[in-house]
């Protein structure tokens, strides 16, 4: 029985996506709901699986091609078995191209080809797992994933440097992903459209970190192994301070104001394909446990390319912590229609003056960019004093005061 094989549906807010990569070639074995194709979208990448046991008999759609919601990408065969001959004639164009490249490179398609181009790495330095050696994607990145000594030492050698000839310049071109595109275009908008502006505050970590450190062990195990971190922390402050100062948590529609009755917040998390930015939904009702748990999975499944868009629609204030790579100050962008974000910085320990006396403190910057034309900077200055003092003193958010 043949069966069409379409693109997923997609939401309203994404017009179209990109074949990113073929799992299976035609004439290859493909088991019930096994993964045969991603689909790049502005926002998420969505995986199609097999919709029964079978082979792919034509790919209609090729890795780089734009696809509509439910367009047909290829043809499936539904209980047909994998033949010899059709996986030796597919695969010898690509078996062809192997030999050109190098005697030694086992076969391997043009997803594997494109992941060592990108990550500078040759064939015979990754082991294939697949049938007769085969490199697979999953081999590309296990290896990648399982060197991570590796990186400062290739980074500190130049190696590539030596290796070209003097006077040669040597340029790379490869095209943006649809994320990395879309994200570049809101940052853009983002700066074009709004009367953005940052103020700075900076607030004593000691409080939090000597709490945490009281009941990281009782909240673990009291929690199913969630462990208690600062981002909580800062979500519950953030909450607090968003129903005092409602004009931080609307969001500019026209020439409407939209005041939300709710405080869902949308949390940073870097992956290899770029910055995506789940949200955590109505944290007012959360516990610090509910949480970092939300997070975690966020981060996990961001890292596994499995956020799914309604994981990121919506949301009415970001977070980003950029002291997690190691940055001590900067200005975050607003992730619009938002009006106002959150950025997060290093803990460093630095002298500061309490009671006429210098002491050595935790201390960490805090930024808050917003829109002007929504948020006074009496405002915005309050917000983020309102958040310096929930932090330094956490007793008063379990006491609202």
């Amino acid at each position: 029985m043949t069966i069409d094989i379409k693109a997923p549906t997609f939401p309203e807010s994404v017009a179209d996506g990109t074949v990113a990569t073929w799992h299976k070639k035609p004439g290859e074995a493909v088991a019930r709901d096994e993964l045969i194709v991603d689909i790049e979208t502005d926002k998420v990448v969505l995986e199609v699986v097999a919709p029964a046991d079978g082979v792919i008999k034509e790919i209609v759609k090729n890795e780089g091609d734009t696809v509509l919601s439910e367009e047909v990408i290829a043809v499936f065969e539904a209980g047909a078995a994998a033949t010899a001959a059709a996986p030796a004639a597919e695969a010898a164009p690509a078996a062809a191209a192997a030999e050109e490249e190098s005697s030694d490179d086992a076969a391997f398609g043009p997803a594997v080809r494109k992941l060592l181009d990108e990550n500078n790495l040759s064939a015979s330095a990754v082991k294939g797992t697949g049938k007769g050696g085969r490199i697979t994607k999953e081999d590309v990145l296990n290896h990648l994933k399982n060197k991570p000594a590796a990186a400062p030492a290739a980074a500190a050698a130049p190696v590539a440097a030596v290796e070209v000839a003097a006077g040669e310049r040597v340029e790379k071109r490869v095209p943006m992903t649809r994320l990395r595109a879309t994200i570049a275009k809101r940052l853009v908008e983002a700066q074009q459209s709004a009367a953005m502006l940052t103020t700075y505050n900076e607030v004593n970590m000691k409080p939090v970190m000597e709490l945490r450190s009281r009941y990281k062990d009782l909240f673990e195990k009291s929690h199913n192994g969630v462990r208690l971190g600062f981002m909580s922390f800062f979500v519950k402050a953030a909450t607090e301070a968003l129903k005092r100062f409602p004009a931080v948590n609307a969001s500019i529609d026209g020439n409407d104001i939209v005041y939300h009755g709710y405080q869902d917040i949308g949390v940073a998390v870097s992956t290899e394909r770029g910055l995506v930015v789940p949200v955590l939904r109505d944290t007012d009702s959360m516990g610090l446990a509910d949480v970092e748990r939300t997070i975690n999975d966020f981060a996990k499944r961001g890292r596994e390319g499995k956020l799914g868009m309604e994981d990121m629609q919506g949301g009415t204030f970001t977070i980003t912590n950029g002291g997690v790579f190691g940055s001590l100050m900067s200005t975050p962008i607003l992730n619009p229609p938002q009006t106002a974000i959150l950025g997060m910085h290093k803990i460093q320990e630095r002298p500061m003056a309490v009671n006429g006396q210098v002491v050595i403190l935790p201390m960490m910057y805090l930024a808050l960019s917003y829109d002007h034309r929504l948020i006074d900077g009496k405002e915005a200055v309050q917000f983020l004093v309102t958040i310096k003092d929930l932090l330094e003193d956490p007793a008063r958010m379990l006491l609202d005061i």
